[in-house]
């Protein structure tokens, strides 16, 4: 669910850029669009790209 969630906010980004091309879109529109397309992806890729990250100076014993 997070990958299409992820898709559907990177054609949020791309695909109004090209509608304001053909004249369907304003630019205003365009740029809010494309504010929360990546507002959104940038939320939801993280989570499933599946990195793991490194532990806490705190968890580490030596």
């Amino acid at each position: 669910m997070l990958k299409t969630l992820s898709l559907a906010a990177l054609v949020l980004t791309i695909f109004p850029s090209l509608l304001y091309v053909t004249g369907v879109l304003t630019l205003d529109t365009v740029k809010w669009i494309a504010l929360v397309g990546t507002l959104v992806w940038f939320a939801a890729t993280p989570l499933w790209m599946g990195r793991t990250l490194e532990p806490d100076a705190d968890q580490v014993k030596i």
